[in-house]
């Protein structure tokens, strides 16, 4: 079972500020999805874009409702 992080564990695991985290989320850069209000990440994803370069989200379409 994956691991699911939120943006200040991302932040933290990424070594970036979570404004950095959240909008990188809204551009898909780093894959994640949203729920309800909040964004949760995948770390086997994120694992898989920064060794891959691949950029996918589940989040699209609701990209601008931050």
């Amino acid at each position: 079972m994956s691991e699911i992080m939120t943006p200040k564990e991302v932040a933290t695991y990424l070594k970036m500020s979570v404004l950095t985290v959240y909008k990188h989320a809204k551009m898909g850069t780093i894959p994640g999805f949203r729920i309800g209000n909040s964004w949760r990440f995948d770390k086997n994803k994120i694992d898989a874009a920064l060794l891959g370069g691949e950029s996918t989200t589940n989040s699209g379409e609701n990209a601008g409702n931050m």
